[in-house]
């Protein structure tokens, strides 16, 4: 009962706030978790009155499972799943849902002989999570973890990816590999890492980098060429941008393959900048230019690329549009890193909830998400360090992390912030 309840008020919510688009706007796409839905006949369209989407109920209710039915002698359809039944009347706009009438403002019609329903009422009665992404004209619609969501065991691994279930780790003192090659190899190799992110120091003969590179692969770890600093938002800067992609790009042309960087990994961060405040729209139109910048210069270099970004950088738009930019950093790299420095997985600001915007975005768009936590000191507060904290407690956040956002395809895994401070946690799990 009190979930139905639930579902009222939810229903009077949604009829209360319209989901609006432009009514000149292209067809309109849908996708579900992910997969975007083919309509073989009558297509999405905007309702001009309403400005509702309507879509075709029998399509959208296979995607969400949902059972359905049609009557021709009362024009009904009958939607289903578990105790929950939605009844819409051809011309009505209104639903029976469990007997209970509630209104909506767009009435289920008949197009192209196909009942056209209202998309949004449908998919959030049902516990899915809808949203409209304006610049690629798409609904995306995301079913909760207990309303068919894929089970972390099984999450199926993105066409052609390379970080599916994947554990790494930054390494920022290439120094390092002068005299603890072996010990780097051993942990990663013990904590199942899949790849670590290497910053570059040019100083370093190109023989030690093919010696620890030749090893970790030999563990099938992966090792990508990190830098980046957030001065590199700024054109005035891209020549030292410029010259490390060179230099990663003539290391790799003068090795054997399995001495080569497997990527390109930056983490460029200009939202420290004071900057970031003051004029915040020319730093993200910079900062467009330099990812833009990156993706030309490594197009046929056979390197992937990754993103080191904020986990809240969805709240921040595109200039001039409604778009996110960490979608728009999701179309332009391979994978994104969130840094999600949280140290509990559950509540309204943890690891989770944190990490659920961009792994929806990413799940519509193809594209991969590493969730990154911290095992630095912060000066952030308590509350996004692993630092103070043992190593079981670690585990068994991310275990909890993982148990929910496996359900997601764009999930590929975690990173740990960083190997020098991940290495020295106190004992007592793995």
């Amino acid at each position: 009962m009190k979930k139905m309840q639930q579902v009222g008020l939810l229903t009077f919510l949604l009829s209360t706030a319209p989901f609006s688009f432009a009514q000149s706007a292209p067809q309109v796409q849908v996708a579900v978790n992910g997969e975007y839905v083919t309509f073989p006949d009558a297509q999405p369209y905007v309702d001009t009155s309403s400005r509702r989407t309507m879509v075709p109920a029998r399509f959208v209710a296979e995607k969400l499972g949902l059972a359905m039915q049609w009557n021709p002698q009362t024009s009904q359809v009958t939607l289903q799943k578990a105790a929950n039944t939605i009844q819409l009347t051809i011309g009505h706009d209104y639903a029976l849902v469990n007997g209970k009438k509630v209104h909506f403002d767009a009435p289920a019609v008949l197009r192209s002989n196909r009942t056209m329903v209202p998309l949004r009422f449908i998919s959030e009665l049902f516990d899915a999570r809808v949203e409209w992404l304006a610049e690629r004209n798409l609904v995306a619609i995301t079913t909760s973890g207990h309303a068919g969501a894929v089970p972390p065991a099984s999450v199926p691994s993105a066409p052609g990816s390379v970080w599916q279930h994947r554990r790494s780790t930054w390494l920022w003192d290439a120094s390092l590999l002068y005299t603890q090659q072996e010990q780097i190899i051993r942990f990663a190799s013990e904590h199942q890492l899949s790849a670590i992110y290497l910053q570059i120091n040019r100083d370093i003969p190109p023989a030690v980098y093919r010696e620890f590179i030749r090893k970790a692969q030999e563990k099938q770890i992966a090792v990508e060429a990190l830098e980046g600093r957030p001065k590199w938002a700024f054109p005035a800067n891209h020549d030292e941008l410029q010259s490390f992609i060179n230099w990663v790009r003539t290391y790799n042309a003068s090795v054997a393959a399995h001495e080569r960087f497997t990527g390109l990994h930056f983490d460029i961060e200009p939202y420290i900048l004071p900057e970031w405040k003051s004029n915040r729209d020319q730093i993200v139109q910079s900062w467009m230019d330099t990812v833009r910048l990156i993706e030309k210069e490594r197009r046929e270099s056979g390197l992937t690329l990754a993103l080191d970004i904020p986990f809240w950088l969805h709240q921040v738009k595109v200039p001039g549009t409604d778009y996110s930019l960490s979608a728009w950093m999701l179309e332009k790299a391979d994978a994104v890193v969130i840094m999600d420095y949280r140290n509990v997985a559950l509540g309204n600001d943890g690891i989770i909830a944190n990490a659920q915007p961009i792994l929806r975005e990413a799940a519509t768009l193809k594209k991969q998400v590493i969730v990154a936590v911290e095992t630095a000191p912060s000066a952030e507060g308590p509350h996004t360090s692993f630092h103070a904290l043992p190593l079981q407690t670690l585990k068994t956040e991310l275990q909890l992390a993982q148990e929910h956002l496996g359900q997601y395809a764009s999930f590929s895994g975690f990173a740990i912030h960083d190997y020098n401070h991940w290495v020295r946690l106190k004992q007592g799990g793995s």
